[in-house]
């Protein structure tokens, strides 16, 4: 009688787990993943991250050099701007202004 409701009780779970996988099997492989890893797909990664750091190495000196040449055309326009004395122009003469009259408002 045990066994009997056992059975009862598994076996549909077993049928719906087993139409479960065929229906799945038609969108997902159901099959045990592989996991073999390819020994080029390792080197090719060293050899990206190689280029990588290579790359910033040279973007970094190329920056410290802008950098280094920015502060120079500023040290020099402060040498230069110290050592030269411009005449300072005239202000432009004064426009006489007109007397401002009262504008009577619209009457409605």
């Amino acid at each position: 009688m045990c066994v009997k409701s056992v059975i009862k009780r598994v076996a549909p779970f077993l049928l719906t787990f087993a139409v479960g996988l065929f229906i799945a099997s038609f969108f997902v492989s159901v099959a045990a993943p592989n996991f073999q890893f390819r020994r080029g797909g390792f080197n090719r990664h060293r050899e990206m991250d190689r280029q990588m750091r290579l790359e910033n190495d040279r973007l970094r000196q190329e920056n410290e050099r802008l950098k280094n040449r920015l502060n120079e055309i500023e040290k020099r326009d402060w040498v230069l701007n110290d050592n030269i004395d411009l005449p300072v122009p005239p202000p432009p003469p004064v426009v006489p202004s007109m007397p401002m009259k009262a504008v009577p408002a619209k009457s409605r």
